[in-house]
């Protein structure tokens, strides 16, 4: 089992920053892809960024391409978001994943409670 907790959520204006961290205990973490998911108010759950267990291998959403940064530090269990640029269609809640074998899905094995994440225009 993995356990999941995300922090650094809140609120913020447009054009501002904010670094998320998905904070893991449990299992060899070091093992795990991991992902940060979003979902808006009354829609779908998507990808916003992923990546694999070495950081050798990194994928984006298209709408937050040079925007976000994502990365690990396996030492810490920890895996971080770097939000910048942010814009108030980036309001959601975030989630981060977990999953062994796979990258980016949203079928991914374990998941966190989630951070919200408002951007105020």
């Amino acid at each position: 089992q993995v356990q999941l907790v995300e922090s650094g959520g809140g609120l913020v204006q447009a054009g501002g920053s904010l670094r998320l961290s998905c904070a893991a205990s449990g299992r060899s973490f070091w093992r795990f892809n991991v992902g940060w998911f979003r979902q808006p108010a009354g829609k779908e759950r998507d990808i916003v960024a992923a990546i694999s267990p070495s950081g050798n291998k990194r994928l984006y959403g298209d709408s937050v391409k040079g925007r976000f940064t994502i990365s690990r530090d396996n030492a810490k269990n920890t895996v971080y978001l770097q939000m910048n640029s942010l814009k108030p269609e980036d309001t959601a809640i975030y989630y981060c994943a977990a999953d062994e074998r796979r990258l980016g899905d949203l079928g991914s094995d374990y998941w966190g409670q989630g951070t919200q994440v408002t951007v105020s225009s």
